[in-house]
């Protein structure tokens, strides 16, 4: 039922923008300390003109007029698509000032069977890889199903809709919008759902990397700040988080917070993504877990492991017990306010490269020295650049710095489990990272189980069902506990049992659509047909643009042989998603 997750792959932009800057409104410290780049600019001139010109700074950007004229919509052949899988076209287009994409297919005798057309709202990704629109429908925000590929010089099915066809209703998930924008405003336990605008700032800005900024910007028009950025007074520190001065760990971990996937991310209790703070551990947000490599299957994705990739360096490794300053991190190699252009960037890395090794350092042959292009390229031979094999025509650099590329990897990429969790690594914790490193709590760990179980990863469901009898003697007044036992429960055709479950998990926290799909479907099983419909009716209203859900709802009508209702809902189906085909027979014969 869960929509496939965007493909985060896209950097360098269509067109390069100034940093933009943000409603009148926003200028004004929210609640949070927030004021918005404009505000860091008027100090900040020169590092915010720079930052403007790299990928963060533009990473999302509206769509205008202006910048519409920006963007390749030429030649008929590179902006329309027919996928023969779905017997769908697709096509994107500039009109009266507008980006419009639309979906459609046509039948044998040449007629439309269906065309969704809707006008685009931002762009999103800069264009290293290449860039997707994002649209507003209502309160949600939504992928559209067209992207552009820098390499392939065209319009493409955006990052997994190879794999299903998601129309225009792939929502835009917190996690993913933190982390290629600058304030975007979710509203909590709605996934999808935006508040009107659906950011205070657009593109990644200062605050992303520094924290709120009000608390800086006072005091230093107060005075209480001397210019190298202390309290003169009692040298406290500037209101401001500048990761240069952090540990390396908690400099990494503004890095990592965008740049590290993991294989399962969970947040902790109460936080949201907006709840993370430059400074604080990245743990006390969100818990990053990655499924433990074997020496015959070591690590082998690129695509946002980029921390990770960087734990299992040598350099990194050897460096962890020299002072903050020598220790490889994330900004010895990277200075997030400046970016090199590709021609700029094997001399610019190089000089990196040097800071810490010498010319003399490189023991290859002269002649392999000079094969690289440009000559003596460090990064072409120790980072090199590889596919990324879950998005189409796009790639990203290994961060696994290496001298030679069939370099083993180190023991410790196969030594970080613990006793309590043999089975998945924390990449995040708070402390000691490694082997050494505290286990979560079992909540976290429960979640982390259920997000791999769900993805058809059977190794888990034994850790999820020890964790789960773990929690419930110890932790039973947890609605995700109560959610779990329920499906547990329904699993095993305890249908009474699982209706208690998950009727108490809705009692905690009622906004939680998938517990009420578990909770239709267990009533179903126990007669309770009313009750099962009402309950799939709160799964839709909680999450409507969720075609798994909806047919759910049309299935519990069926089966209460409500059939004026199971065809009005069928209707409302393909107004929402008429790409569904499969759907569009079905509703046919209900109407035979």
């Amino acid at each position: 039922m869960l929509t496939a997750g965007s493909g985060c792959a896209f950097g360098k932009s269509a067109s390069a923008q100034a940093a933009d800057t943000p409603p009148a409104a926003a200028k004004a410290p929210n609640q949070d300390g927030y004021v918005g780049s404009a505000a860091c600019a008027r100090c900040h001139r020169g590092i915010a003109s720079s930052f403007a010109k790299a990928s963060m700074g533009h990473s999302l950007t509206p769509i205008t007029p202006e910048f519409l004229q920006t963007l390749p919509l030429g030649e008929t052949q590179t902006t329309s698509l027919f996928d023969a899988k779905s017997n769908h076209h697709f096509e994107v287009r500039a009109e009266n000032g507008k980006l419009i994409v639309s979906e459609y297919e046509t039948g044998a005798n040449g007629q439309e069977v269906f065309r969704n057309t809707h006008e685009m709202d931002w762009i999103v990704g800069t264009g290293e890889n290449g860039f997707g629109a994002l649209l507003r429908r209502g309160d949600y925000l939504f992928q559209a199903p067209l992207s552009h590929y820098t390499r392939a010089a065209r319009w493409d099915l955006s990052p997994g809709y190879q794999n299903q066809d998601d129309g225009f209703n792939r929502i835009i998930q917190p996690g993913c919008i933190y982390c290629h924008s600058g304030r975007p405003q979710p509203i909590a336990g709605h996934d999808g759902s935006y508040r009107d605008p659906a950011f205070t700032q657009t593109s990644i800005g200062c605050e992303n990397c520094h924290g709120p900024g009000a608390a800086h910007i006072e005091a230093m028009q107060k005075g209480k700040i001397s210019r190298n950025g202390s309290d003169p007074r009692n040298g406290s520190e500037s209101k401001i988080v500048n990761p240069e001065h952090l540990s390396s760990q908690l400099a990494d971990d503004i890095c990592m917070s965008c740049h590290q996937a993991g294989d399962a991310r969970v947040l902790q209790p109460g936080k949201t993504y907006q709840d993370f703070r430059p400074g604080e551990p990245l743990e006390r947000t969100v818990a990053i877990f990655q499924i433990p490599p074997t020496r015959d299957n070591p690590p082998n994705e690129d695509h946002v492991e980029h921390y990770y990739s960087m734990s299992l360096s040598k350099c990194f490794l050897a460096t962890r017990n020299l002072n903050a300053e020598n220790q490889l991190r994330c900004i010895s190699c990277h200075d997030p306010h400046v970016e090199p252009t590709e021609a700029e960037a094997p001399a610019y890395f190089k000089s990196k490269c040097l800071a810490c090794h010498t010319k003399a350092s490189c023991t290859a042959p002269h002649a392999a020295r000079q094969a690289t292009t440009p000559s003596d390229n460090c990064i072409s031979c120790h980072m090199p650049v590889r596919s990324i094999r879950v998005i189409s025509h796009s790639t990203a650099t290994n961060h696994r710095i290496v001298r030679t590329p069939d370099e083993p990897f180190p023991d410790q990429t196969f030594n970080r489990i613990t006793a309590t969790m043999p089975n998945l690594i924390e990449l995040n914790p708070a402390g000691e990272r490694g082997a050494g490193a505290l286990a979560p709590p079992a909540p976290i760990r429960l979640q982390a189980y259920a997000l791999l179980k769900a993805e058809g990863k059977a190794q888990f469901v034994q850790p999820w069902l020890r964790t789960l009898a773990e929690l419930e003697a110890s932790n039973p007044e947890n609605a995700i506990v109560e959610a779990s036992l329920g499906h547990r429960d329904l699993d095993d055709h305890k249908y009474a049992e699982a209706v208690s479950h998950l009727e108490h998990s809705l009692q905690l926290d009622p906004l939680q659509p998938l517990v009420y799909v578990d909770l239709s479907a267990a009533q179903d099983q126990t007669g309770k047909r009313d009750e099962a419909i009402l309950s799939a009716r709160k799964a839709v209203a909680l999450e409507p643009f969720n075609p798994g859900i909806r047919k759910t709802l049309i299935y519990q009508l069926i089966e209460d042989k409500q059939y004026d209702q199971v065809e009005a809902e069928m209707e409302k189906y393909l107004q929402m998603f008429p790409e569904d085909d499969r759907m569009r027979e079905m509703l046919a014969i209900a109407k035979q």
